[in-house]
This record gives structure tokens, sequence and C-alpha cells, in this order.
């Protein structure tokens, strides 16, 4: 379990899909989203065999958001080559939180701080 933070405050708690397996899987087979999965490294995503539209960040190496995009299911998204992290989110999350282009996301596991980007 991770959190997501931005100037200092709790987005919300993130799983992370940093292995090719786990990025592979994603949010397949689920109904609910409660938090974020994160996928790293990463420069795109698809929403095919989805059940819930998404709400989708790109960071780059910083952990700036470069682009947020709104998915509706069974869609394919475009490479953002400036990408190094993506964060998917129930459609509507990124609202409630807050966040926009040029907010600075940190990933902070449960003990310390896993970085940035």
């Amino acid at each position: 379990m991770a959190w997501l933070v931005s100037d200092g405050r709790v987005l919300a708690s993130a799983e992370l899909a940093d292995t090719h397996r786990a990025r592979r899987k994603g949010l397949l087979g689920l109904d609910e989203l409660d938090g974020a999965l994160v996928l790293r490294p990463c420069r795109w995503v698809h929403t095919l065999g989805m059940r819930f539209k998404l709400d989708v960040a790109y960071l780059d190496v910083d952990g700036v958001v470069v682009k947020t995009v709104q998915m509706a299911r069974c869609r394919m998204g475009v490479p953002v080559p400036r990408a190094r992290l993506v964060i998917e989110a129930k459609a509507g999350a990124f609202a409630r939180w807050g966040l926009r282009v040029g907010d600075v996301v940190e990933i902070r596991a449960g003990d310390g701080v896993d970085g940035t980007a």
C-alpha cells in the first residue's frame, strides 16, 4: 500500500503495479476502485475490458502531471512520450482530489517516501 501526496496533502491510497505482470493485469476484472493504481514505468494505457470509466494522469520523471484524461471503457490511449508513470482512478476522482496538470505527485510507501516519479 502506498499514498499519493501532492503539496503536503494525501490525495488517495494507491496500489503499485511496478512489475510486468502487475501492469499487464492493471484493473482488469475489477468492478470498483477505491483509491488509485500507479503503473510504473508506463507511457500509455487502454481501457479494453474495463468495467468503468477512468481518470488517467501521466507523470514525468519528476512527478509532475503532464497530462490528464478521462477514458471511457473500451478505448485506446495515446502514448505520452514524457510520461514515466501513470495514475489510474475511477472517473471523477481527480476532480474530487483537485489534481491538475502541473501538480507534483509523490508516491509514499506506508513507512516512508518511495519518491516522485
